[in-house]
């Protein structure tokens, strides 16, 4: 019976964690390890550009002590989650805490400045992003927990240094390609962070987010890129509309690469961040060679 109770006031001073992001959910998992009780809200091969919180989902959100987000206007929800709380939780959008690439956006999407340009959200393509974002939830931990900053401080040390060996991983097997072959064209624009840091030229099928269909003008205009610039290879997610991918492989004679991941983590191999991707990578590098 004491052992009972002593295990319960274990549980008890965990800390609890809201998580709306795989990539968030993975690295708060690893810094905080047995010290925090986290919901995983955004489930791998969910798509975030769609996702809407569920009456269940608020629940678990008032009775946490953090959120975490993407930011970069990757959720339109977020007022629905600091009203379940009650403004109680800290919320951390994560990807808000360092630089953004910008790209065109979508009619009526959030976060559109003046000039018809949006901050890219996907910032997790960039294995840098992803160890800042490491060093950003470890102090927020130990914001909420001090007494547990050590070993918070040493499970990030450890995550960091995957993270590491997972980036000269991604060098060495994308030294295998020469830079003139590095065109990545893909089905929606997720790969920015990516190809800013190993050198890649990329080309998107549509917009910034899964719901921003190709238009006949732009489809017809990367048809004449591929052609021009001897693309071998195109990189497809399932939510692409089958037709604009056969009328681009058709006139082109392009393969089909195969399948990124591009919005997070998804099953199987892709179910943690280096099995993403080093899948991502591998499809990319050994289709285009």
């Amino acid at each position: 019976m004491l052992a009972a109770l002593m295990v319960a006031a274990y549980s008890a001073d965990k800390i609890n964690v809201a998580s709306f992001s795989t990539i968030d959910t993975e690295i708060v998992q690893q810094v905080g390890d047995d010290r925090v009780e986290v919901a995983a809200l955004v489930k791998p091969g969910v798509d975030p550009h769609e996702y809407e919180p569920t009456p269940a989902d608020l629940r678990r959100v008032n009775d946490a002590q953090l959120i975490l987000t993407s930011g970069k206007h990757m959720e339109n929800y977020l007022n629905k989650l600091q009203e379940a709380t009650g403004g109680k939780a800290d919320l951390l959008k994560v990807g808000d805490h360092f630089s953004s690439l910008k790209m065109k956006s979508g009619e009526g999407e959030n976060g559109t400045d003046k000039s018809g340009m949006i901050e890219d959200p996907h910032w997790w393509h960039s294995v840098t992003n992803v160890k800042q974002a490491t060093k950003i939830i470890r102090d927020e931990l130990i914001k909420l927990d001090p007494a547990d900053k050590t070993n918070f401080e040493k499970n990030a040390n450890a995550y960091l240094a995957k993270l590491d060996a997972l980036d000269d991983w991604i060098k060495r097997k994308v030294a295998e390609l020469p830079r003139d072959k590095r065109k990545l064209v893909t089905s929606h624009d997720a790969f920015q962070y990516f190809a800013r840091d190993y050198g890649f030229k990329i080309e998107a099928i549509e917009g910034v987010n899964t719901e921003t269909e190709a238009s006949n003008r732009h489809v017809s205009e990367l048809i004449d890129d591929i052609k021009k610039k001897g693309v071998k290879a195109i990189f497809l997610e399932s939510t692409l509309n089958p037709k604009v991918t056969t009328q681009i492989t058709r006139e082109t004679g392009v393969k089909i690469g195969g399948t990124l991941y591009a919005d997070g983590l998804g099953p199987g191999e892709a179910s943690t961040y280096e099995g993403m991707m080093k899948h991502n990578v591998s499809t990319i590098v050994d289709s285009l060679k």
